[in-house]
Order: structure tokens, then C-alpha cells, then sequence
């Protein structure tokens, strides 16, 4: 099988990985820079270029976008897509979970538990919005913040409108701000279930080390293995499957009203590999493996 890896090149662990399972089962690889590729766009031929070559005879990219190169990634993964080549996540999939607020929509209406959130566009309301989430303190972030850029810890009314108004100012493409209710019994710590094909493959307890709220490894947070309950593996598998991802990082945090989802990753790095010592990557590859070749078999038949 000829399998594209879309990347922003081989130095990320995650890729590496990824290479090394694919070629040791027998595939073909390519590291393929998305950043670097270019999409010819006319009618009944869409074609993705790369170092001159037609990327479409591919069977399966596997999509490593970034998240500041979301709208230029996701364009080369629909592209492709436009091509027929199998993408293991589509790219309206990683458009839908790279915007919290509209992830968080979504997750809600199909019943998975969130943190209770509020978006609005006027720091004028900020006593009611801080009611609504009953009382500070309070987590404000960006829309599409990542690795735990972007979320403030507000906890005072003043210190809320105060952010709010200097997230406001700062960003003028529009992008939305969110507020969430604090948890207080999960500071500092979240859970990190690695999702692939419907099943929790690995899972890890990440905690901040100094007295940070946030527990992302990028923050210098510590993992550590755990076992989930059913009902936090039965919530991360919702989660997945509500944005469409076949492949994603659930983060969750306990709360005594039971697990809630903060967020769902469309390119979680294998740092939980470390952690655990799950073969993530192996099950990442078998995953492509099964699905491609289904894919591919049914459009032989269909033609």
C-alpha cells in the first residue's frame, strides 16, 4: 500500500513513528510538507502537486495538519479527497474539532458531557455570563487556541471583563471567545484517551507540576498511565465519533458530576507512547490498513 504522511516534516516523533510501523508492515511511505503543496482547482480535475508529481496515487494519506495551518491543511486533505484518495480523517472532521466553539456545539447536542460554556461578543455581560456559569472563577479562551495557548484563568469578575475586553481587541478576524465554569476538583489535571477507530488505544493523567491550571504536556505538565473508567472510555469514544474523527485525542477531566470533555485533538502527538508504552502507531497503521483497502475494494465494485 502507498501510504502519504502529511506533515510538516520527518523531525516530529509523531511521524516518525508512523513511518517506521508503516514501512516494517511492508508499505510504501512518503513524508509529504502539505505547506509545500500546491492544488490545482478546474472543472472534473482536482489534482494536489508536490515536488512536481500528482499526489493521487496515493491509498491513504494520513493528515498530521497543524493547527495555524489549519485552512491551507485541510484544503490540500479536501483536495485529495476530491480525488478519491482515503483520507483517515476528513478534512471537514479536523475543520470541525480545530474550532472549540463549534466542536463544543456539537459534542453537546450529541449528549457527551462538556464543562458548561458561554460565548458572547460584548464584555458588558459579563456579570450575567459569569452568573450562567455560576460564579468565578471562571476559564476564558480563544476559540482556536491550542496546547494551552490562548485560556486564561479570570478569577474575578474585574479580571474576567479585563481579558475579555483585551481578547476583543486583539483579535479582529472574528474569533470567537469562550467562557467555561472552573472545575475546581480537576485543577491542574486532565486525561488524555487516544482514540483510534472507535477504541481507546492508550490513556494518560497528564498534571501541571507547579500550580498552573493547565496540564498540557507543552506546558510542561507530567503524564503518567491510568486506567478509565467505563464511563470515561464509553465518553471518549462519543466524543470521536460526534466530530467524525477515526482518529483523535480526547481530553477529559473528572468532575463529580461525571467525566466532561474539554477538548478533541485531529492530530494528537504519541507522547502517550512514552507514557504507557502502548504501541499507538501500530494501531494507527492497522487502522488505515482495514479501512483503505475496504474503501478501495468498494470502489472497485461500485465501478
Amino acid at each position: 500500500m502507498k501510504i502519504a504522511i502529511l506533515s510538516n516534516g520527518t523531525g516530529n516523533y509523531s511521524t516518525k513513528r508512523l513511518v517506521e510501523v508503516a514501512r516494517a508492515r511492508g508499505h510504501e511511505v512518503e513524508v509529504v510538507k502539505y505547506r509545500d503543496c500546491y492544488a490545482s482547482i478546474e472543472k472534473s480535475n482536482p489534482t494536489v502537486s508536490y515536488r512536481g508529481e500528482d499526489l493521487g496515487q496515493y491509498d491513504a494519506v494520513i493528515p498530521r495538519i497543524a493547527a495555524y495551518m489549519t485552512r491551507y491543511g485541510t484544503a490540500i486533505v479536501r483536495q485529495l479527497e476530491m480525488q478519491g484518495v482515503y483520507s483517515v480523517s476528513s478534512s471537514l472532521a479536523i475543520v470541525r474539532s480545530r474550532d472549540k466553539l463549534r466542536s463544543m456545539q456539537v459534542l453537546a447536542k450529541a449528549g457527551v458531557g462538556i464543562p458548561k460554556t458561554v460565548v458572547s461578543r460584548n464584555s458588558t455581560d459579563i456579570d450575567d455570563l459569569i452568573d450562567k456559569l455560576g460564579g468565578t472563577p471562571v476559564i476564558i479562551k480563544l476559540a482556536r487556541g491550542t496546547h494551552g495557548n490562548g485560556v486564561v484563568l479570570a478569577e474575578s469578575k474585574k479580571a474576567a471583563k479585563s481579558v475579555l475586553q483585551a481578547f476583543y481587541l486583539t483579535n479582529e478576524d472574528g474569533t470567537n471567545v469562550l467562557l467555561q465554569e472552573f472545575i475546581k476538583e480537576s485543577a491542574g489535571t486532565d486525561i488524555r484517551a487516544f482514540v483510534v477507530g472507535g477504541r481507546v488505544v492508550a490513556s494518560m493523567q497528564r498534571k501541571s507540576l507547579d500550580d498552573d491550571f493547565r496540564s498540557n504536556l507543552h506546558k510542561g505538565g507530567e503524564g503518567t498511565p491510568i486506567k478509565l473508567t467505563d464511563e470515561e472510555r464509553k465518553t471518549a469514544v462519543k466524543a470521536a465519533k460526534a466530530l467524525g474523527l477515526n482518529i483523535a485525542g480526547v481530553d477529559l477531566m473528572r468532575s463529580e458530576r461525571g467525566p466532561l470533555v474539554l477538548e478533541v485533538n485531529a492530530s494528537p502527538g504519541f507522547g502517550v507512547e512514552k507514557v504507557t508504552g502502548r504501541d499507538v502507531a501500530t494501531a494507527v497503521i492497522e487502522y488505515v490498513e482495514m479501512n483503505a483497502k475496504r474503501r478501495n475494494k468498494k470502489d472497485k465494485v461500485g465501478a
